[in-house]
Order: C-alpha cells, then structure tokens, then sequence
C-alpha cells in the first residue's frame, strides 16, 4: 500500500448557529417588558427602526393557532409587526362549565445582546416557590398556595383577605387556610403572617417557645411597645427574671422575615397573555398590546439615506442596517406567534382550570405541549418562561400549569403531582409508629390505596430526595429519640 498526500472531497451536514438565531432563541425566553427594553436599544442601534403606534380598536381574532411566519418581507418596503393582530381564538366545545368569578442574512452584531437587559435576582417569592411543593398534599393545595405566594408582601405578610382569595379562585376558605398552613411552614420562619402578632407567634413555635406566657405576651404587643411592662408581669404571671428572658426572646425574633431573604421582585408583575372568554364558548387568546411597541422600518428615512450613500462602504452600512431591522421584525413576529401558540394549548389541556377553578387543575409536561404544537421541548421551555398569563382568575405564570403526573388511578389519566407523592410519603413517615415503622413497600401499598399507582423504586427515590432515611435508619432514629 503506498504511502503519501492526497486530496479527498467529502460532503457533510451541519447545524450552524448563526448569531442572529442564537439571538431569535434567547428573544423567546423574555418577558413583554424585557423584549419593550430590548427594542429601545434596537432602536438607539438603527436608525432605519421606527416605534410605530399602538392601536387598541377592536382586535381582530384569527382563527389558526398554528399559523407559520409570513414570507420575508422585500427589503425596502416597509415592514411592520402588527401586535393587534396577533390573537388567538381557541374554541372549545366542553358543555356549560361556567367561566368563575374569581378568578436574515446580515450579522446581528449592531443589535444590543439581550443578557446586558435582564438581571437574574432570586426573590423571596423564587425561594418559597422552590419549597413549597413538598410542604403540600397534592396539586389543588399547592395551586392555592402558589398563587399566596404571589400576593406576600416585600416583608413576607399576606395582606389580601383569606376569604376574598378563596373566591377569586373558586375554592373553600377552609381550603385556602390549609394552604396558608403550608406556607407559614417555609423558610424563613414568619413569612405567610397576616400581622406581627402571628409572625412572632411563628417564630416562637418553631423554637418550641410557645407557651401560654409568651402567648399573651406576643397578644400584647402595644403594651410592649408602651412600656407597661408591670402589667405584663402581671397578665403572663412571670417573675423580673423570666419576664426579662421573655423579652430578650421577643427582640430576637425577626418581625419582617421576608427582608432578611432578599424581599419581593422589583416591578409588579404585568401579564404577558390576556385571556378571555367569548361568545361561542371557547377562548380569545392574545398578547398584552400595552407592553409591546409597533414596530417598522423607516421607508422615507432609507430613501434619503440611500442617496447620501456614494461610496461602496456606507452602502454595506445602510444594507446591514435595513438586514439587521427586517430580521429583528420577523424575529418579533415569530416570537409572537410561536408565544400564542403555545399559550393556546395551555389554554386548550387545563381548559377544566379555566371553567371551573384548580379542582379542574391537571398534570401537564413541556413535552407534551411540545408535541401538540410540533416545537421542541426546549423551545416550550424558554417561551413559559418568565410569562405571566391573566384570565378572569387572576395572573398567572404560565410555569404554574406544568405539573408532573405520577401513576393516577384506573382512569388512566396519570393523577397527581409528584410533589403531592412526596407530602403523602412525608406525612406517611411522620406519622408512623416507632414500633413499627413502615418499609418502602408497605408505603407503596398505602399509596396504592389512596390511588397513587406508583413503584417501590420511585418511593424510595422520593424519600431519598426529601431526606427520609430507610426503615432502618428511621427505627433507630426514633429509639434514640424515645430514650431522650
């Protein structure tokens, strides 16, 4: 066999990411008002791009969820990015459930990087939402509870009526007082108060300091901010000695807890997705108008440019410029689309939450949205996030509808969330005997019984992940602690 240089040609495929596709990609995981802040740079960056104006006239309503992108629009002409237009009409013919009062070409170098106009800051709220499905049993309580998280305050107090809350979500007040439970069980300790007197109420229960002395002087509050400290003696039947220890105990709790965490996110929450029921009993989805400009490309503004142009160096300038606007205008258009549609079918699997309130609440997966809508798993993830959908319910992140489903009962329809598996095998721990603790597979029996069809070896990989040690380990634990 000889040996020495040759020449060979072969032909391969590859998948490029072009800057302004990895651009388009990162466009769709950003709010309404992210994309607003962006589009005002892109406006400082090219003077061909224009903010055109909004109109509110009486929106028409397309009929096709799963409309492609419209052709590139000839360069020169001018192109707009009409968000007016951009509606869905999800029509949904499910009986008479009552809608509730409650609730290019050229590089995109010129264009302003989108990571230097958001800032990832953790929130109270992030903190407790990352909690607060394994304080929860099964997917209504942690649906409730989830949208309470939504109204704490920067100092972690709930300031809206429990009853109110109820009936804008359509559920029982003693349904909503659990779920507050749940919440007052996170960390930090005192967030979920609806005033200073349970906030420190909470904090001494967690240090087991509780007692009926400490009761009453946590009722009387104004009493300690008077100073009378005689009469509290007297009302909590303590001497000087542990009436001071009392009150150093009382000055240690933390009375705005959610300060402590980093307080609540720095702008109001504005939806993203308005949804409203019409006539034929289906659903008008469309994008909040009121955060997104009209944007077009300049044609009087390119004209005059383009005389001015006489060398070969600034025409590649104002063709890169006129490039740069129509990609950014298709790249809108696309977002927007691909965002309605995935909102119609969102609307479309938990269309029994929007009839009928969380009871209606149903587990749902990326991927099988993904797969309705012919998109990637990927591309659902980025568009749910940091999306806030408002109905007559309230608002709502659309990250809230996505629960999974672990082995629901004969119905086949894949019952509960796995976050509400792991409260019931939580509770089931807590509440065994010591003498005799239960096995993975007696748990799995339990659960059987209260219809989660699930396997030993998913039992055993929820306690590991919730810190519950095995049959073993938790009988020894509780020997020591009976000995104690």
């Amino acid at each position: 066999m000889a040996l020495g240089p040759r020449l060979d040609l072969r032909q391969s495929q590859s998948l490029v990411m072009t800057p302004q596709l990895q651009q388009a990609i990162k466009l769709l995981a950003l709010s309404n008002l992210e994309i607003e802040t962006f589009i005002g740079d892109a406006l400082e960056a090219n003077p061909l791009l224009e903010a055109g104006d909004l109109r509110s006239e009486d929106t028409p309503v397309i009929d096709e969820a799963v409309s492609e992108p419209t052709a590139d629009a000839p360069a020169g002409q001018e192109a707009a990015l009409d968000i007016d237009k951009t509606a869905i009409d999800v029509d949904r013919d499910t009986g008479d459930g009552e809608w509730g009062a409650a609730g290019s070409g050229a590089p995109a170098g010129d264009l302003p990087g989108i990571e230097e106009n958001s800032a990832d800051s953790i929130s109270l709220a992030d903190h407790l939402h990352d909690q607060i499905g394994a304080a929860c049993c099964g997917v209504r309580e942690e649906f409730i509870a989830r949208n309470l998280i939504g109204q704490l305050d920067e100092a972690g107090y709930l300031r809206g009526q429990l009853r109110e809350i109820a009936a804008e979500l359509g559920v029982s007040l003693a349904e909503t007082e659990q779920a507050l439970k749940a919440v007052q069980t996170l960390d930090p300790t005192g967030v979920g108060a609806r005033n200073l007197s349970e906030c420190l109420a909470l904090q001494a229960k967690e240090i087991d300091r509780y007692d009926p002395c400490m009761e009453r002087l946590i009722e009387n509050l104004d009493l300690v901010a008077k100073g009378e400290f005689a009469r509290l003696k007297r009302m909590c039947d303590v001497d000087d000695e542990d009436f001071a220890d009392m009150l150093g105990e009382l000055r240690a709790f933390d009375p705005k807890p959610g300060l402590a965490y980093g307080g609540a996110p720095e702008s109001a929450v504005v939806p993203d997705i308005l949804i409203a029921q019409n006539e034929a009993n289906g659903w008008d989805i469309k994008l909040n108008e009121a955060t997104l400009p009209r944007l077009v490309v300049n044609r009087g503004y390119f004209i005059e440019l383009k005389q001015g142009c006489t060398d070969k160096e600034s025409r590649g300038w104002l063709n890169e410029k006129l490039n740069d606007a129509n990609w950014l205008i298709k790249a809108l258009d696309q977002r927007q689309k691909t965002i309605l549609k995935t909102a119609a079918e969102i609307v479309k699997k938990q269309d029994g939450f929007f009839r009928n309130g969380v009871s209606q609440l149903r587990p749902l997966t990326l991927r099988e949205v993904a797969e309705e809508i012919e998109m990637h798993e990927s591309t659902v993830s980025r568009v749910t996030s940091n999306k806030y959908l408002h109905c007559d319910r309230g608002t709502f992140e659309l990250k809230y509808f996505f629960m999974s489903g672990v082995g629901g009962g004969a119905d086949g329809e894949g019952g509960a969330s796995s976050e509400s598996v792991k409260a019931r095998i939580k509770a089931l721990t807590d509440a065994e005997d010591p003498k005799k603790i239960l096995s993975d597979d007696k748990l799995v029996e339990m659960l059987k019984g209260e219809g989660f069809d699930i396997a030993r070896r998913t039992v055993a990989k929820y306690r590991e992940a919730m810190g519950i040690g095995s049959s073993v380990q938790r009988r020894r634990a509780k020997k020591l602690q009976a000995l104690g």
